[in-house]
């Protein structure tokens, strides 16, 4: 009987840390670096920092969103993406950029006078320059 519970306590230590690992090696690549950027994104009274961001079209990212006030809303119609972001926690959205284009967004969740300024873009082109963020060859937006 002790020796059919040890079993049983090995394969599911064994069968634990293999999903962990494959979880893993979903997240990194062979060098260890992270796969997808990430853009951290926090909401306040009335604005997002950053409101410009420019993605590469076919190269996925993830949107990391936080509040340092309130609940806010985040919303790109253009892309079908929606978020509340709740003070206190963190909201992570994988986007894929499938085609080229700006990319308004903008809190729907009323935070106060101000709030219909609570706005920023996202840049989605073929190429980017990794100097400055931008497009390349293309004037500044």
């Amino acid at each position: 009987m002790i020796a059919k519970r040890s079993k049983w306590i090995y394969s599911l230590i064994v069968g634990v840390g293999l999903v962990i690992g494959l979880l893993q090696a979903k997240t990194f690549s062979k060098s260890g670096q992270n796969t997808e950027r990430v853009i951290h994104i926090t909401a306040r009274r009335f604005s997002y920092t950053p409101a410009h961001i420019v993605l590469r079209k076919g190269v996925p990212v993830i949107l990391e969103l936080s509040s340092s006030d309130r609940l806010h809303g985040f919303n790109i119609p253009a892309l079908g993406l929606r978020a509340d972001i709740v003070p206190g926690q963190t909201v992570r959205i994988r986007v894929m950029p499938d085609k080229v284009g700006r990319f308004p967004f903008h809190c729907d969740n009323y935070c106060g006078t101000g709030h219909e300024n609570m706005s920023g873009v996202i840049v989605v082109s073929k190429s980017v320059d990794p100097g400055d963020g931008r497009q390349s060859g293309a004037p500044d937006l």
